[in-house]
């Protein structure tokens, strides 16, 4: 690739032209069509050229030395040893056949999570489901952390978890129609950077502006002020984290003894109304959940619940839910709760009216669009039928034959002796990190796929070097974003990486099934493929593509605007005869038979307030006093680039700032830039303070994505050096329905710290070239 040359390109914080020089990466630039670019994509020439790249097939020393299974608790801290690709190849073979010929495919853990890259082909996680199924199935992953509560819980309210997954109705509907905008858990402008499978415009600035100058009224329910962008002059109403359902349930007491619900819509289109109603009235256990009753659980004035209660009645209002509301323990229920109220209100199915989830999580919620699907490589079935939800893998790994109970089934926890992981990091997504490592000796062996030295690949017995998204060639698009991308290869692989889909091409091959696995065809194949298949979904809805070389030659293609506005549940509204839920009873569902019939206490057959195991209203906030929030980061997705420097320049002393109400700072004696050690019985980690009123008191916020950095590596119970917050976050099911992560449920302890242990998160890792004698 002699010259100057410019291809284009896409990632999940979006799309950016890549300029090279004499096939080096040189720089990048936003694409022109995007109005509002993340300034993340500055970190790609800095990652593609980092020394903490993977350059080539490495081994843990003690598994060269005496085999698999080898010391698994020096995993972590055990050096590693360069080999070359057949050397470690071979290993991994050897490995699949000895595990599926002694344990079956329930001895292997396909364990990749995370958005990885932004390209459709090569998608980690589907290169390896495929490759894992072609070879006889493995123990497979459902739901997601992001939002696994709504995930299950939705298909039983509402037929469907679209209005999570998918499409929501639309902003231009909402700045058009929309009288009063609620959002419960914020609409923080740091997550609308990101968009899963890559956005060619970041509309979310636009659009929330657009519908403030058109006049909607904003109310924020959230513990971070923060999470309000400035442009939208927003109320802020601050509660306690995890009492979003005991506030919705005084609203709906309001609603209800008021008689400012909607009556007859509540008679067609729901069911159940009567049993959620003698709840809140308190005809059921006598408890009626008043203002004055949400007041005390929430920390929300019972004056501030009735005039929200009104204000919602007054005129057409949109209830949005972050996808933050659902991951903490009992998170099924504030999902729930949000579409009672929507309905309570009768609004479901109107412009600018009703309920949706994610507008405050990430770009392209509500972006006007076609409804086009994303181009998908196919992983084909899972011949072994084992899955497990996501977020319990630390309790499968811990507890083989154990029992899970799952949306109305229940697991059994197989015997894993393998963990293949290829994209994705769960030494960032997990929670109670310690427990984790405990549970991470257990596996004979562990492979992992990695671009970067992260802290997944230096717990990993194998790590095999992957490319970069620059380094291959993909497409690539979003459901949510109106841009379809070609993704040509712009550099060479650097150092000795190979593409996931070469990899398992090889490793196939080795296992006899290559056939299979790529059907004949290469990398440029699967891409027209890909690509073929997306232009007959368009064709179907009337929607017309170019041919594949004039698409890749163009570099992308933009759908044509959405003729109308996109509404939730509009065909429902206009027919529920014709266009019913696929619920039971074909409509919403405010009581589930479904749910009652599995008999979770944990999740009552309505939405109702529960409990969660750790708040600021239990008897442990004696000892540990302060709500933890581990919400996202703004400088890089989840713990991807954390090495860059935009990332580092948001870190205090190389490590993450943690914001503190000053109430809580002046109590403790802590200082903005100080040290601070947070603990809790289940581990503690370093962060920096920062003093600020942006928090309620009592809370203090972490964000997400610091390379975990413990001080004993590959030790369970160490000081964590980083500001990595799972090492404190609950590992427990949302409730048996969903068994989500509970991540926002987390009670915490601080401390001034004054000899705080350096940050070694970033260090080199050396391998050694020989294996000693």
């Amino acid at each position: 690739m002699p010259g100057p040359s410019t291809s284009i390109s896409l990632s999940h914080w979006g799309a950016f032209l890549a300029d090279t020089e004499d096939g080096r990466l040189v720089g990048v630039r936003p694409f022109p069509r995007d109005p509002a670019p993340s300034p993340i994509i500055e970190n790609t020439v800095e990652m593609v050229y980092s020394p903490l790249r993977v350059a080539e097939p490495a081994i843990r020393e003690s598994v060269l030395r005496s085999g698999p299974g080898a010391a698994t608790e020096r995993r972590g801290s055990d050096p590693f040893v360069s080999v070359g690709w057949d050397q470690a190849l071979d290993f991994v073979a050897a490995e699949l056949r000895r595990i599926r010929g002694e344990h079956g495919p329930g001895g292997i853990f396909g364990g990749s999570y995370g958005w990885s890259s932004a390209g459709r082909f090569h998608h980690a996680r589907s290169q390896l489901r495929r490759f894992l199924f072609a070879g006889g199935g493995c123990v497979d992953q459902v739901t997601n952390y992001s939002w696994g509560a709504a995930q299950v819980l939705l298909p039983h309210v509402v037929g469907t978890h679209q209005p999570v997954s998918g499409r929501n109705t639309s902003w231009d509907s909402i700045a058009r129609h929309t009288d009063l905008f609620v959002a419960f858990g914020g609409l923080n402008p740091k997550n609308w950077n990101v968009t899963a499978g890559g956005p060619g415009e970041h509309m979310m600035p636009h659009w929330t502006r657009r519908a403030r100058e058109s006049g909607v009224e904003f109310v924020v329910v959230s513990p971070v002020r923060s999470d309000i962008p400035d442009w939208l002059g927003a109320e802020w109403i601050p509660p306690r984290p995890n009492t979003d359902t005991a506030l919705m349930l005084g609203i709906a007491h309001v609603l209800i003894t008021e008689h400012l619900v909607d009556a007859a819509f509540l008679d067609r289109y729901t069911t159940g109304y009567d049993r959620l109603r003698a709840y809140v009235l308190g005809e059921e256990n006598g408890v009626a959940t008043t203002p004055d009753w949400a007041a005390e659980i929430s920390g929300v004035e019972a004056g501030a619940i009735r005039s929200l209660a009104r204000r919602m009645a007054s005129g057409r209002t949109f209830i949005a839910g972050s996808w933050s509301l659902q991951r903490a323990d009992h998170g099924e229920q504030p999902y729930w709760m949000i579409v009672a109220l929507a309905a309570l209100l009768g609004q479901i199915g109107l412009p600018g009216g009703g309920y949706g989830f994610g507008y405050g999580s990430l770009n392209g919620v509500g972006n006007p669009s076609r409804a086009l699907p994303a181009p998908q490589f196919p992983t084909g079935r899972n011949p072994a039928g084992l899955a497990i939800p996501v977020a319990r893998v630390a309790d499968m790994l811990l507890g083989p034959g154990e029992t899970c109970e799952f949306d109305g089934r229940t697991l059994i926890y197989p015997d894993i002796r393998m963990v293949y992981w290829a994209g994705g990091n769960p030494f960032h997504h997990h929670q109670d990190l310690n427990r984790l490592l405990r549970a991470w000796r257990r596996p004979e062996t562990i492979v992992v796929h990695d671009t970067w030295w992260t802290p997944v690949a230096r717990f990993a017995d194998v790590v095999l070097p992957a490319t970069t998204t620059l380094e291959r060639n993909d497409l690539g698009g979003s459901s949510r974003d109106r841009f379809l991308f070609a993704m040509p290869q712009a550099i060479a692989p650097v150092g000795a990486a190979r593409s996931d889909f070469a990899i398992f091409c090889d490793l196939a091959a080795r296992l006899g099934y290559e056939a299979s696995f790529t059907e004949g065809l290469r990398e440029m194949d699967w891409v027209r493929r890909l690509y073929a298949a997306v232009t007959e979904a368009a064709s179907a809805k009337g929607v017309a593509m170019p041919d594949f070389d004039a698409f890749w030659h163009a570099g992308y293609w933009e759908a044509p605007p959405p003729e109308t506005e996109e509404i939730l549940h509009a065909d429902f509204r206009a027919d529920p005869l014709a266009a019913p839920l696929a619920t039971p009873s074909g409509r919403i569902e405010l009581y589930s038979e479904r749910i009652a019939s599995f008999g979770y206490a944990d999740c009552p057959p309505h939405p109702a307030w529960l409990e969660p195991a750790e708040w600021l209203g239990s008897p442990k906030a004696g000892r540990f006093p302060l709500h933890l929030i581990s919400s996202q980061p703004g400088t890089k997705l989840h713990s991807q680039s954390d090495p860059s420097a935009l990332s580092r320049a948001r870190k205090v002393g190389g490590r993450e700032p943690v914001l503190i109400h000053p109430a809580d700072a002046e109590r403790r004696g802590i200082r903005t830039g100080s040290p601070v050690r947070l603990f809790n019985d289940r581990g503690a980690c370093v962060a920096a303070a920062r003093v600020t009123a942006e928090v309620r008191p009592g809370v203090v916020v972490l964000q997400t994505g610091a390379w975990f950095d413990p001080s004993e590596p590959g030790q369970a119970g160490g000081l964590e050096r980083h500001g990595n917050p799972n090492v404190l976050t609950l590992d427990k099911g949302t409730s048996r329905l969903a068994q989500g992560c509970s991540a926002m449920t987390a009670l915490v302890e601080i401390e001034p710290l004054q000899d705080a242990p350096e940050v070694k998160a970033f260090a080199p890792v050396a391998l050694k070239r020989a294996v000693p004698a």
